[in-house]
Formats: structure tokens, sequence, C-alpha cells
């Protein structure tokens, strides 16, 4: 119940809807039990959608588990992870090819201008770190060799 909370709350914002009512609700949620199993769940996704892909959503998975996050921005950044690794679609790209991909990058670049102050150094190294750890540090060899 809460994922589609969150969704919703992401979309009425989109929309331009009050959310005030839906805000409160999203004060209850347990973040951390949210969040424990989420990086499981990403991993996965990111193997195959790639290096580049996966960043954002670990930007948004280490800003979701800081304590100073507002529950606005929890719930908005849970919605767009879940919304992204999610097969379920408003667009589903099997059927829409790139037009179905677009609206997952909707949600992540709206969430991402809500968020990017949040996204520290700190942060930063956490992310570089595990995709070092799933992707290897070819990767940043080579970049370095540029």
């Amino acid at each position: 119940m809460s994922t589609i909370l969150c969704i919703t709350i992401l979309a009425y914002l989109i929309m331009g809807k009050d959310i005030k009512s839906l805000l409160e609700e999203a004060k209850s949620i347990d973040w951390r039990q949210k969040t424990s199993s989420l990086i499981d769940s990403i991993r996965p996704y990111a193997l195959k959608a790639g290096r580049v892909v996966a960043r954002p959503l670990l930007q948004f998975y280490y800003v979701l588990e800081d304590d100073k996050t507002s529950t606005l921005d929890r719930a908005l950044i849970y919605a767009a992870i879940i919304y992204t690794i999610s097969p379920v679609s408003i667009l589903p790209s099997a059927i829409y090819k790139l037009i179905g991909v677009l609206d997952e990058g909707a949600a992540v670049m709206y969430v991402y201008k809500k968020v990017k102050d949040k996204i520290t150094p700190t942060i930063n190294a956490k992310v570089d770190h595990t995709l070092n750890d799933w992707f290897g540090v070819e990767y940043e060899m080579i970049k370095e060799e540029k």
C-alpha cells in the first residue's frame, strides 16, 4: 500500500495537485524497513540497464537512507526507484519502445531536480563504491586515463 501511496504522491506533484493528506499518511511509513531490501531490488535492474542508468537510482537510494531526508523527499525517491525498476509501467516499453522509457525517465528527472542538493560528496562516494563493486573498477580506470 505504501508503494501506491508514494507513486500517487509523485504523480500528484507532477500534475500540480494537493498532496497534504497523502503526505500525512506517508509520515507513518517505516522507511528503515522500506529501504532495507531496496538495494537488492535495484541491483538486478542496474546490472541489466548499466552503470550510467544505475547511478541516479543509487544516489536516490543513499539519500533515502539519510536520516535528514524529509518525508516528502523519501516518498518521491521511493516512488521513482520502484517505478523505474518495476516491470509495471504506464507506457510499457515492450509496446511503445522508446516512448515507453520516457515515463520512467520523466519520473527520475523530476525527482532528481527535487533532491539533487541532498546528493553530497559522501553519497557520491558510496555510489561510486557500489558501482565499482557491481560493475568492476575497469570503467573508472578507463575514465581516468582519458
